[in-house]
């Protein structure tokens, strides 16, 4: 199929209207829509060194999560590390697809995916201001703290991972992979006593178990 069928089709199975408003995702470089695409590179972030790997190994198309262009371009220019990016795609006809929170909202995508391999169950949809991006769940069983961060590192291959204690055990589970800060009152408002995200800020980390959340 070509470029422009491709994204058509991934833009149907994964839907604009999922993002949020604030991101920018979906065709974010496409200098020849009707180039057949025979080889696509999937990464989570679209870096220079995966820009490099897409021109050498000579793929069509990079399919990434996080999106290549984010802020608005002031100009296409090679000081600019991301217009450089850009510039050398187009040189190399190769075309970027970002799907970034419409991915974690979809069904199936990247929120499913991560409650899934925690063993949560009875999912359902939670999110701050109607973007229901996250998802909330229960345990089989209740189990510690400490039990369910060694879960955690296990299921997503981390060396380590950050722990705020509510001193309560884990059952009903909220999770929101990327930068989830600003969602924390919506997973205490879900009725989570447990909240697993990417990235949660210092203030919100020592604030949850005032909120009586781990």
């Amino acid at each position: 199929m070509t470029v422009r069928e491709l994204y058509a089709y991934l833009n149907e199975k994964i839907p604009r209207s999922l993002s949020c408003d604030w991101d920018n995702d979906g065709l974010m470089c496409c200098p020849l829509p009707d180039a057949t695409v025979k080889k696509g590179l999937i990464a989570l972030d679209v870096t220079a060194e995966v820009v490099k790997q897409a021109i050498h190994g000579g793929y069509d198309v990079i399919l990434s999560h996080h999106p290549l262009i984010f802020s608005p371009l002031r100009a296409v220019e090679p000081s600019d590390h991301v217009a450089r990016k850009v510039i050398d795609l187009v040189r190399a006809g190769i075309a970027v697809m970002s799907f970034h929170t419409r991915l974690d909202a979809v069904s199936g995508g990247v929120n499913d995916a991560l409650a899934e391999a925690l063993g949560i169950e009875n999912i359902e949809v939670f999110g701050e201001n109607g973007e229901t991006i996250g998802r909330v769940g229960t345990l089989e069983t209740p189990i510690t703290l400490a039990d369910f961060a060694d879960r955690v590192k296990q299921a997503t291959g981390a060396d380590a991972v950050q722990v705020s204690d509510a001193g309560k055990p884990v059952f009903r589970v909220a999770v929101l992979g990327g930068s989830g800060s600003g969602d924390v009152r919506a997973a205490s408002a879900a009725g989570a006593d447990t909240y697993v995200s990417g990235r949660i800020g210092y203030n919100v980390m020592a604030e949850a178990p005032e909120m009586g959340l781990n």
